[in-house]
């Protein structure tokens, strides 16, 4: 979603990182270019003129010309402002609370609050061990309710039996008192949209409000709403008073406006992210990581988190002690393959990874099709058990009889062998940490099979160097999925530059009091 803003200000940045001293001119010039792209990108007017006005007063002062690198601390300043903008702390949802713990789930129609209800109530269940019941009060959309039933079943969840003819009132006082009944731990109340805001559906919320005293309120909208994003998040929490924001189709090409505009004029933090349409598609809401995504700095820490998730500690043994032994076979690649398409493919881990976001551009622009990784997987499959033992029996016959089997051609099975004896040799001097994509990360970090327990901020590029010497200064050729990077990277350790908490924006609610009386 924040692609094109990421591309404007990291164009802007390349330009005053290089250079040994920057004037006043210099940097305004940078700013205004910051401001167009933050217009550009949908955030609200008034916003952006906090933001650029307070970039000012630190650039210009003595922050930046004391500095040995003013580039850079530029663009540390811009970093700052924009996890102040975006809430500064993740935010998670507060249990705090005589259970049930009562969410109400309020939003326009069509902006995916009774899937966003499924995916928080998924996470709550299978992460949190919470028992949840989700109630359906939207009597107005066709199948609303049975909808909201058929995705408590796919998650295992209960919800509220629907009984005809019941006004939402009378069903969200069903629903809490079935709730304390059944001894639940969370009560979702999935509540009705319409397709603007109007009287009617701020009066029927603030009924039910008053009803059920819910202990958060979540207003779920869309990422792509643009400059509507102030107004409706204005609405909601003036009539209501929201608890939260969850941000929709994160996955989709947005400008990003919504989500810097949201927090900033409510003060209410943005609690979820939904990125796609499953019902795992669902991240909590970092600013500090959003705000490096954007400024092209990548987010490590996401991508670590990622893969633990999605690499089992069994199979991450067994490729260790192969790796020990030097040994990385067919079976072995296919493995990785799979592990890297659940983790979002190509283009994923590489918005993630510091310094990449060029190499992911490139990729885009030259239309490069990730389903190759369901081909080469095919390919795979296509060989005997020996085959994939033991590569080198694959003679030009055996090649032949692959290609035919796998419906690819023997050009593919070549660039797939190729792939294979690079990354054979690459994983052979991985001798440390666990297997795989996750090896790689926990190389990175020192070794080791868990999340790591550093500081995001006390990252520099060393640690990118030391992965990149444990791989033997090499990187596969992962079936024309790679490019080379032609640009420089903006800095991953813009956060040690300056220590301290930077001073809020003038006059927006989620950012603290006028700095200096300005307006």
């Amino acid at each position: 979603m924040f692609q094109s803003l990421s591309d404007r200000l990291s164009g802007i940045f390349d330009g005053i990182t290089g250079r040994g001293a920057l004037s006043k001119d210099d940097v305004n010039k940078a700013l205004r270019e910051v401001r167009r792209a933050l217009i550009e990108a949908d955030v609200s007017l008034e916003v952006v003129r906090g933001f650029v006005e307070q970039v000012r007063d630190r650039a210009i002062g003595a922050e930046v010309t004391k500095s040995i690198t003013p580039g850079q601390q530029v663009v540390k300043i811009v970093n700052d402002e924009l996890v102040a903008v975006l809430g500064t702390d993740s935010v998670p949802l507060d249990f705090k609370s005589t259970p049930p713990v009562a969410i109400m789930m309020v939003g326009l129609q069509g902006a995916g609050k009774t899937t966003a209800t499924g995916k928080i109530a998924k996470r709550l269940k299978e992460k949190q061990n919470k028992k949840v019941l989700l109630a359906s009060l939207d009597t107005r959309r066709p199948a609303a309710m049975e909808q909201l039933k058929i995705l408590g079943d796919q998650i295992g969840v209960d919800t509220l039996e629907i009984i005809a003819g019941q006004s939402p009132l009378e069903i969200a006082k069903r629903a809490q008192k079935t709730a304390k009944l059944g001894g639940y731990d969370v009560l979702f109340l999935d509540t009705a949209g319409r397709t603007h805001i109007d009287e009617e559906l701020m009066a029927e919320t603030a009924e039910i409000k008053a009803a059920t005293n819910p202990h958060e309120i979540l207003l779920v909208a869309d990422a792509l709403t643009g400059q509507d994003a102030v107004n409706l998040a204005r609405s909601f929490d003036e009539r209501v008073a929201i608890t939260g924001i969850m941000l929709t189709r994160i996955d989709g090409d947005g400008r990003g406006g919504a989500a810097l505009s949201m927090r900033a004029v409510t003060g209410k933090p943005i609690k979820f992210l939904g990125t796609g349409e499953k019902l795992e598609d669902l991240e909590d809401f970092h600013p500090s990581r959003v705000a490096d995504r954007i400024l092209g700095m990548g987010d490590i820490v996401s991508l670590v988190e990622k893969a633990a998730e999605t690499v089992n500690a069994e199979d991450a043994a067994k490729m260790a002690q192969k790796m020990k032994k030097g040994v990385f076979d067919l079976d072995d690649l296919k493995n990785q393959l799979l592990q890297m398409k659940k983790m979002g493919g190509m283009g994923s881990l590489m918005g993630m990874m510091p310094g990449m976001g060029k190499m992911k551009k490139q990729l885009a622009g030259a239309n490069v099709d990730e389903k190759v990784f369901d081909r080469q997987v095919a390919i795979i499959q296509s060989m005997t058990k020996k085959e994939r033992a033991t590569p080198n029996l694959l003679n030009a016959s055996r090649r032949k009889r692959v290609a035919a089997g796998s419906g690819t051609s023997v050009q593919e099975i070549n660039k797939l062998i190729k792939m294979h004896r690079q990354m054979a040799d690459m994983m052979k001097k991985m001798s440390k940490g666990k297997g795989g994509i996750a090896g790689a990360l926990g190389g990175m970090f020192g070794g080791g099979g868990s999340m790591p327990n550093i500081d995001p901020s006390q990252m520099d590029p060393q640690m990118l160097a030391e992965m990149e010497k444990q791989m033997g200064g090499q990187m596969p050729d992962l079936g024309g999925l790679t490019a080379p990077s032609t640009t420089k990277a903006l800095p991953t350790n813009v956060n040690d530059l300056l220590k301290g908490s930077a001073p809020r924006f003038p006059g927006l609610p989620g950012l603290g009091p006028k700095l200096g009386g300005k307006k």
